[in-house]
């Protein structure tokens, strides 16, 4: 009791008013969102097949087990293997983990707004702009961990605001577990760490920093965490590498940092979220009801200068869309809103922006129906033609006067994954790759002289090889689109120029 007299005369010395206890949840409403997303997640579930990053958790988690790998930890190759194991082939039944995840999001982001003293309407605002957020809409269709990351970011955030009211340790001993959890996918959740212990240390409540609870979370953390970040050490911390190479691939494809921001708040819906969004974070600075949770509006700010600064990927940040949503609700709720634009988040917006997002974030376009444009087609693209990739390099691999000696590598981490998880029951041997993950997962033998490539370009491999053939190129009948195995070609690789060891290192691409 003394501890809990003490908390709360802490908060009243750094001017904080107390927070009161929430209003009722609207349980109704907001469950019935979560299972609109959950069904229509659903019924586009089985479509196309696996995206390129789900077979590449499927094959390093039944093939290439590790702790850790350069480009994420060990969970999401794991929770893979592990459906696999239960159905086997099945991406509908993969995707069923990304289904529940952004429904569950959807509850905890209503949950963040009762806990800011939301009512009803500002529950209802908050979740159907969550269920909106194009970002999270199309992730919630793949397993990856741009679906994990963000639903955990959400958990942790709303364990964290319910500390701020009722000051029950054993929140923040949640929190922690979330957090380690989260580290098994990515590291980026601490990230949010860092926002809000330097928002706490500038609006408070300081109280939080000296919560044993808080540690003990930490703790746990880093010893469930301590596997992956041995691997790590062991591999000369090639995710730090990956960071650069993230940076690089966005200043070349999505304007470096200067698209960061502007992605991010167009990919959090247009216009009920982008608006939400940025309302919500000036609110969470001048709104005096919010005073206790002021904290996270600087963790925002800090959040985003991290990853403008170290990451510039748009949706990491993805994980914070609840927290301005919520704070905008409140005033929305209040009817403290300007005449100009309180018809942004009506029902009627609301209503016409569920074709939109949906049209935009999900494969619901037939396979000849793809707009052209890279963002939006992204995902389908990433998924169509994968057991054709392991089949022509069968085809090719039977070919071969003599398969002696001989190797199967894929240019792109995608395809050594599609060599690897359809190619084995197709008769090919392992297979490697030179780019990100696959390249840690192993390579060739010494004697290895003849190397069937899926993918690349004859220049570069003319660095590596001297006698370079292109024997096939993966066609796909099903559609004329462009898509990421349209046209890929096949090759036969002959007299590498280098000793292997040698050799492998230098065809490493990050």
């Amino acid at each position: 009791m003394d501890d809990e007299r003490a908390s709360a005369a802490a908060v009243v010395d750094e001017g904080d008013p107390e927070p009161t206890g929430p209003p009722e949840f609207a349980r109704l409403p907001v469950y019935a969102i979560a299972a609109a997303v959950g069904l229509v997640l659903l019924a586009v579930a089985g479509k196309f097949g696996y995206f390129g990053d789900e077979l590449y958790f499927l094959a390093t988690g039944k093939h290439q087990w590790a702790w850790g790998y350069a480009d994420n930890p060990w969970l999401l190759p794991w929770l893979a293997k592990s459906m696999d194991a239960l159905f086997p082939g099945s991406w509908f039944a993969l995707r069923i983990i990304p289904l529940l995840l952004t429904s569950a999001g959807v509850v905890v982001s209503a949950l963040i707004a009762r806990e800011f003293g939301g009512g009803r309407k500002a529950q209802v605002i908050t979740a159907g702009a969550y269920a909106l957020a194009w970002q999270i809409l199309a992730s919630g269709h793949v397993l990856a961990t741009s679906t994990v990351d963000p639903f955990l970011w959400v958990l942790v955030t709303w364990l964290v605001v319910r500390w701020v009211r009722d000051r029950s340790d054993w929140l923040l001993v949640g929190a922690g577990l979330a957090t380690a959890v989260a580290m098994q996918g990515k590291f980026l959740i601490a990230f949010l760490w860092v926002g809000i212990i330097v928002g706490v240390l500038v609006a408070g409540p300081r109280d939080l920093l000296r919560r044993p609870a808080l540690w003990v979370g930490g703790v746990i953390t880093v010893v469930v965490t301590l596997p992956t970040l041995l691997w790590q050490m062991d591999n000369d911390w090639p995710y730090l590498l990956m960071q650069e190479v993230i940076k690089e691939q966005n200043a070349r494809l999505l304007g470096g940092t200067l698209g960061t921001i502007p992605l991010a708040v167009a990919m959090a819906g247009l216009p009920i979220g982008a608006f939400l969004l940025c309302h919500g974070l000036y609110t969470l600075f001048r709104a005096p009801e919010l005073r206790p949770y002021r904290f996270l509006g600087w963790a925002v700010a800090v959040v985003t200068v991290i990853v403008l600064v170290f990451a510039n990927r748009y949706y990491y940040v993805a994980g914070m869309y609840p927290i301005l949503f919520a704070a905008s609700a409140l005033r929305i709720e209040a009817g403290r809103t300007a005449a100009w634009w309180r018809w942004v988040p009506s029902w009627p917006v609301f209503a016409l922006s569920v074709p939109v997002a949906v049209y935009l974030t999900l494969p619901v376009r037939p396979v000849d129906g793809f707009t052209g444009v890279d963002l939006v087609d992204f995902q389908a693209s990433g998924s169509l033609g994968w057991p054709a990739v392991a089949e022509t390099a069968a085809d090719v691999y039977r070919s071969l006067p003599s398969r002696a000696d001989t190797v199967v590598m894929g240019d792109s981490y995608w395809q050594a994954s599609a060599l690897d998880y359809y190619g084995r029951q197709r008769g090919l041997p392992q297979a490697y790759g030179p780019e990100r993950g696959y390249w840690f997962t192993g390579r060739p033998v010494d004697t290895t002289q003849q190397v069937i490539y899926v993918g690349g370009t004859e220049e570069w491999l003319s660095q590596f090889f001297g006698d370079i053939r292109r024997v096939d190129t993966i066609r796909l009948p099903e559609t004329t689109a462009k898509t990421a195995n349209q046209g890929v070609p096949v090759y036969v690789l002959k007299a590498p120029v280098a000793p292997w060891p040698e050799l492998w290192e230098r065809m490493h691409r990050p």
